[in-house]
This record gives structure tokens, C-alpha cells and sequence, in this order.
């Protein structure tokens, strides 16, 4: 799991993740990269910040990747053909400065890319989801120009 890098916490889904171990409902080796969170995960183990190649390595051995609607991890995930579920962070949570990380997450459902949990309580569902679901295969290197596009058509901007 990766909440990724931005200088903001994302508390909601830690807590949501701690919640579902702590009852039981999520089990197996689970890793988080937590960021500038402030919430400190107590039934998993946990890196404020995890170096590039390491991260890309703990990645690639995982078999769920949960992660926040950044860019740079959807791409990572669907380059290294994983399956993912992507969660937004938002600004009225104090999660991001804007909420353009549902615009991704839009294109993440429209592209099937990966599955999308549109609130914390999503999750579980999306997990048990996952088992089945078969993503659209994009070319290797291709979803900064597929999100960049749909960002652009989304606001009206010429591509």
C-alpha cells in the first residue's frame, strides 16, 4: 500500500486499512509507504517514505497494491502489470490541495485500468473485487499521455 509522497497526511485510508486487519477482514503480509501521515499504523508494518528502487521491488512481490490516485503509482502498477485499487486522496479531508485526484481516479475506472474505491468503506469490497477483475492491457509507458488526455478533454482544453 502507498499513499505516495504529497506533503499532506492521508490518515482516512491508514486508519480504514488498520481497521480491517485489527477485525480480522484483510490478512497476509501487508507494507505500507505512509508518507507525511500522521496516523501510525498499529497491525502493519509501515515507512514514512521508501527509496524508488526499493519501493519498485516491494511492488513488484506484492499481490494487491493499494494506492492513492497519483500518477506516478498508477503508472508504476499497470508497467509492471499488477493489479491495483486506487483510492483518492481529497482536499475537504486536508488530503491534497484540490481534488484532481478524482479526476484520475475517473480515468482509472473509464480506462479499467485498475478498481477504484470511491470512499474509504469501498475498500474491503474492492479487494474481494480484485480476485476477478482482468485489466485493460496499455502499453508499457503510456498512462501519463491516457491520464494527461482525459485531464485535458475533461476540462475542455484542446489535446
Amino acid at each position: 500500500m502507498s499513499v505516495g509522497t504529497h506533503p499532506q497526511q492521508f490518515n482516512r485510508l491508514l486508519r480504514e486499512i488498520d481497521r480491517l486487519i485489527s477485525e480480522g477482514r484483510i490478512t497476509g503480509n501487508i507494507f505500507c509507504q505512509s508518507g507525511h501521515s500522521d496516523y501510525l499504523p498499529k497491525n502493519f508494518p509501515y515507512k514514512k517514505f521508501v527509496p524508488i528502487d526499493e519501493f519498485r521491488s516491494l511492488l513488484e512481490k506484492c499481490d494487491i497494491f493499494i494506492t492513492h490516485a497519483g500518477e506516478g503509482n498508477i503508472g508504476l502498477a499497470k508497467n509492471l502489470g499488477k493489479k491495483f485499487i486506487a483510492i483518492a486522496r481529497r482536499k475537504e479531508f486536508s488530503e491534497h490541495t484540490n481534488n484532481h485526484q478524482l479526476e484520475l481516479a475517473q480515468v482509472v475506472e473509464q480506462k479499467n485500468l485498475g478498481l477504484v474505491a470511491k470512499s474509504e468503506s469501498e475498500i474491503l469490497q474492492k479487494i474481494i473485487e480484485l480476485e476477478d477483475f482482468s485489466p485493460a492491457k496499455i502499453e508499457t509507458g503510456r498512462i501519463v499521455q491516457i491520464l494527461d488526455a482525459f485531464t485535458k478533454k475533461q476540462l475542455g482544453e484542446k489535446l
